[in-house]
């Protein structure tokens, strides 16, 4: 049994697709989607990852089913989980993933 949901992973490559620089990591309980080598967004088991920075981070907790990004116990400014709830529509995972190009868009590449 995968540790990650393969269907959003899918869903989330479908959304990026045609998007320049965009690679694709294993990493432990899930998949990472790179944008010029910096980290975007990506499904740990049934929660998005989503990258939005420091400045929109407030914001993004501010939305249904948005929490802090804790997987080592402490938050990690600028990432939010998403749980399943939050991008069950097409629209709303699009909108996260899109939320996450356009903040990471804005680096450097690596």
């Amino acid at each position: 049994m995968t540790p990650f949901n393969d269907m959003t992973a899918r869903k989330i490559r479908n959304a990026l697709d045609g998007t320049p620089g965009v690679s694709e990591r294993q990493i432990i309980g899930g998949v990472a989607f790179l944008l010029e080598g910096n980290m975007c967004c990506g499904i740990f088991d049934e929660k998005l990852v989503v990258r939005v920075g420091p400045n929109a981070y407030d914001e993004a907790l501010r939305e249904p089913h948005a929490h802090p990004m804790d997987f080592t116990g402490r938050p990690l400014p600028g990432f939010v989980y998403v749980a399943r709830e939050g991008y069950a529509s097409e629209s709303a995972l699009k909108q996260w993933i899109d939320r996450s190009v356009g903040f990471v868009s804005s680096l450097p590449g690596r």
